[in-house]
C-alpha cells in the first residue's frame, strides 16, 4: 500500500497554499527528470511522494485557466476594498469561492504510481466527497458534463453544487484539488456565477442539515474515505511551509 504524506495547514491565504503546492509539485517533477536519466544510464531510481493537505482560506475567488471573467459579478476593486482577493489560476475549471469554514483538499499525487487518467481521478476525488456525505445521510451525486459533487443534478431548479473540483497536472503530478462546502457563508456565491454555471444553486453541509458540522469530523471522514478510494495509507506530516 501506498502512503501519502498529510498534512493539515490549518488558516493560510490562497497564494501561500499556491506556492506551497508548486513547492512540493516541483520536487515531484525533478525526481521524474532525474529518474529518466537514471534509467537511461541504468542508475538508481528513486521514489516520488505523494501529498495530501488540508486548508482554509480566507475569502477568495479563484479563476480556471478555461473560465471567463465575466462569471465574476463585481470588480476587482470592489472585491478588494471588500477584503476578497482574486486570482487567476492555472488549475481546470471556472470561477469559485474558497473562505471559512470550507475543507479546500489539495492532493499531491503523482498518478504515474495509479493510472495516467485524469477523468478518472476527478472521478475519484468525487466518490471521496460522495461516501463522506453519505455518512451524513446526504446523497450526492455527478452532474453529467459538470465536474464536482451535487445534490439532486437531475431535478430541475433544485440542483445544488455542495463540492466544487479543479486541478492541475504536469507530468502526471496533481495539483490544486477540492473544496467542499461545510458551514460556509454561501453569500460570497452571490458575487459570481459558480463554477460559470448559471441558474444553479451552491449548498453546504450545515444549509442541508440544519446544523453546524464539527470541521474536525468532516475532515476525518474524508480522510478515511480518501485512503479507501485511493486505496492508500495516509501518514500525518509535520514539515515547516
Amino acid at each position: 500500500m501506498q502512503s501519502v504524506l498529510f498534512r493539515d495547514l490549518g488558516r493560510m491565504s490562497y497564494q501561500q497554499a499556491w506556492d506551497y503546492q508548486e513547492l512540493l509539485m516541483k520536487g515531484n517533477l525533478d525526481i521524474k527528470a532525474a529518474n529518466r536519466v537514471a534509467e537511461e544510464s541504468a542508475g538508481p531510481i528513486q521514489p516520488t511522494q505523494h501529498y495530501l493537505l488540508y486548508v482554509e482560506h480566507p475569502p477568495v475567488f479563484t479563476l480556471g485557466k478555461s473560465g471567463s471573467i465575466d462569471n465574476v459579478l463585481m470588480s476587482e476593486e470592489h472585491l478588494k476594498r471588500m477584503g476578497i482577493d482574486f486570482f487567476r489560476t492555472n488549475r481546470g475549471g471556472d470561477i469559485t469561492f474558497h473562505g471559512p469554514e470550507q475543507l479546500v483538499g489539495y492532493p499531491i499525487l503523482d498518478l504515474e504510481r495509479f493510472y495516467t487518467d485524469i477523468g478518472k481521478y476527478l472521478r475519484n476525488i468525487e466518490e471521496i466527497i460522495i461516501r463522506t456525505l453519505a455518512d451524513y445521510g446526504l446523497k450526492g451525486d455527478r452532474s453529467q458534463g459538470e465536474t464536482g459533487v451535487w445534490l439532486d443534478p437531475d431535478i430541475k431548479g433544485k440542483e445544488r453544487k455542495i463540492c466544487a473540483i479543479g486541478v492541475r497536472s504536469s507530468r502526471w503530478v496533481t495539483m490544486h484539488g477540492f473544496a467542499l462546502n461545510v458551514n460556509t457563508n454561501l453569500d460570497y456565491f452571490n458575487m459570481i456565477v459558480p463554477c460559470g454555471i448559471p441558474d444553479k444553486q451552491v449548498t453546504s453541509l450545515e444549509k442541508e442539515l440544519g446544523r453546524t458540522v464539527d470541521m474536525n469530523e468532516v475532515k476525518q471522514r474524508v480522510s478515511k474515505h480518501f485512503e479507501e478510494v485511493f486505496e492508500v495509507a495516509l501518514q500525518p506530516w509535520e514539515a515547516a511551509s
